[in-house]
């Protein structure tokens, strides 16, 4: 994404996690944004006004009464009115508290208080899990959510006091495509009240919006009060998950595959890593980094996958089969590279072996077993299908001509079809949120 003259104010609390935002500052200006950081005193307690600025190109704010910036006048005004958008990350319970109630004692507060109402403000909390959990902070939440601000949920995870809970800032390219989406929908929703929408659209998109922001509110408080509930299933369990796509060989230099890129099969093996879960990922080829404690093998083609699979299953616990496997593979592979030649190129291809059916077929006694269902149209009926004809407990169906929804993005919309015949679909999340979903659902 390019953010060329994109004016961005990165704000940083006295959180342990503020040691990463640094790198949030070093994308964003490798993607040609200009960004301001402003910092709480506590923040430096963490990371240095020093290494910021060297990263940003710009002075640091740290002090509402920096001299240095008093020959402008009202500098948090004038900063906060250049700005294309705001993220605080990361935002201790105290400013969540202060943003919450109107309190601007700080350089920070002071400044997010100024900005006006069409910059978008992201806030990314990150704390200690009992804080987070802290009714005060959730009412604080609920607050901002309201006021219109961006709250970008935490990750689970093993936090710096040793527990292992919600709290942990996330990822760095999770902040980062969060700052180009709300940049993104800032500026359709510009150009869409400004031209085609009526006044009553507009009425709609913001009751549609209310509505997501209560599902958003919801969802995450209610993986918060579950997760005793999930850790409880996958604690010591052994759990085997597939991800993303197979590649199989036509000649050195050609294959056949598919667009996954495998996003929502890692957001599932994370999830089962921070519930306590040992787990083992055989994963086709992906660009994505795998996340530490968790056991993966790298495949390629379905046949790979297979062997790997059928290896691995019998000391597992649980089953979770999200990739996208090739279904033919060409009958020969070609030596070298095909040259062009005729106006046509015939290849046979045969079916690859069914690894969801072979497991289901071959499963052994208390082993729970999850399939995915990627469908065009009449998605429910072949997920069903697939339910039984693989001897799964639960298929997860997603669209793959649908928006956000199916390959390559970071968000889903899945529906849990399971063996007693039970029936759920959820609205657009997270894959991460997808995940938990998913693991909640496991009997």
């Amino acid at each position: 994404m390019n953010l060329n003259g994109k004016n961005i104010i990165l704000g940083i609390t006295g959180s342990i996690s503020a040691y990463k935002s640094p790198l949030l500052v070093r994308e964003l200006v490798k993607s040609g944004a200009n960004v301001n950081v402003v910092m709480t005193s506590s923040a430096k307690q963490f990371v240095t006004a020093e290494a910021l600025s060297n990263l940003s190109k710009n002075h640091v704010v740290s002090e509402m009464f920096d001299h240095s910036l008093q020959d402008d006048g009202a500098w948090h005004i004038h900063l906060a009115h250049r700005a294309d958008l705001m993220i605080i990350a990361p935002c201790s319970a105290a400013t969540l508290g202060k943003l919450a109630n109107g309190i601007c004692d700080n350089s920070l507060t002071v400044l997010a208080m100024a900005l006006p109402k069409s910059c978008p403000l992201l806030i990314a909390p990150a704390m200690d899990t009992t804080m987070y959990e802290n009714p005060a902070t959730e009412n604080n939440i609920n607050k901002l959510r309201d006021y219109g601000y961006k709250i970008i949920p935490p990750e689970s995870g093993e936090l710096s006091s040793g527990i292992v809970g919600t709290g942990r800032l996330p990822e760095i390219s999770l902040l980062f495509e969060e700052v180009v989406s709300s940049l993104n929908m800032n500026r359709e929703e510009k150009t869409s009240v400004n031209s085609e929408d009526t006044l009553d659209d507009a009425v709609k998109k913001h009751r549609e919006s209310e509505e997501r922001i209560k599902f958003d509110t919801e969802l995450e408080f209610q993986i918060l009060k579950n997760e005793h509930l999930i850790r409880s299933k996958f604690e010591g369990k052994n759990v085997l998950i597939t991800a993303g796509p197979t590649i199989e060989k036509i000649d050195d230099v050609r294959y056949i595959s598919n667009h996954s890129t495998g996003k929502m099969g890692y957001a599932i093996a994370r999830a089962c890593r921070d519930m306590g879960a040992n787990v083992s990922l055989v994963s086709g080829p992906t660009s994505i980094e795998v996340p530490d404690n968790i056991s993966v093998v790298n495949v390629k083609s379905a046949g790979e996958m297979y062997e790997e699979t059928i290896q691995l299953k019998d000391g597992q616990d649980i089953i979770i089969m999200t990739a996208a496997v090739s279904d033919y593979t060409p009958e020969k592979v070609f030596d070298g590279k095909i040259k062009k030649g005729s106006d046509k190129l015939n290849i046979e291809l045969v079916k690859t072996k069914d690894i969801l059916k072979a497991v289901g077929e071959s499963r052994r006694d208390g082993q729970y077993i999850i399939g995915f269902a990627l469908e065009s149209k009449n998605e429910i009926e072949y997920g069903r299908k697939k339910l039984a004809d693989k001897r799964c407990d639960m298929i997860v169906v997603n669209s793959a001509n649908k928006v956000d929804s199916g390959f390559g993005g970071d968000k889903n919309k899945i529906t849990i079809l399971k063996k007693g015949g039970q029936s759920t679909s959820y609205p657009v999340m997270s894959k991460l949120e997808c995940a938990y979903k998913i693991l909640e659902n496991i009997d």
